[in-house]
């Protein structure tokens, strides 16, 4: 169970990258991404960013590619924004949440009897 000190380091990460990705990055592969979570390690090494991402699975890939690519820039703007005393080295995961819920939600209409209306 992470710490209210964790919680309130990741989302003060998961804040400061919802305003720099659309700011600062200009890469045409990164398109709509939504920061969903931020898990820092207890340490304040690793920082790992659950990203959703609207579009078919070559664009998810992309926009990963792309969010990796730069992470250099979006960490030290994290550490310039957050002035901690070890800025976390990023890692970009797809966050497969909505996948898999819609994925439940048609699998529950499927097996749910049909009512007459």
């Amino acid at each position: 169970m992470a710490s209210e000190r964790m919680r309130r380091v990741d989302e003060a990460v998961r804040a400061v990258l919802a305003d720099a990705i659309p700011r600062i990055l200009k890469d045409p592969r990164v398109g709509f991404v939504t920061i969903t979570d931020v898990n820092t390690s207890p340490d304040l090494r690793q920082a790992q960013v659950h990203v959703s991402v609207l579009g078919d699975p070559d664009a998810q890939a992309a926009a990963l590619a792309g969010l990796n690519s730069a992470h250099g820039v979006l960490q030290r703007e994290v550490g310039s924004q957050l002035h901690m005393k070890r800025t976390p080295a990023l890692t970009f995961r797809l966050d497969e949440t909505a996948a898999r819920a819609a994925r439940l939600e048609a699998l529950i209409d499927r097996l749910s009897p049909e009512t007459d209306a």
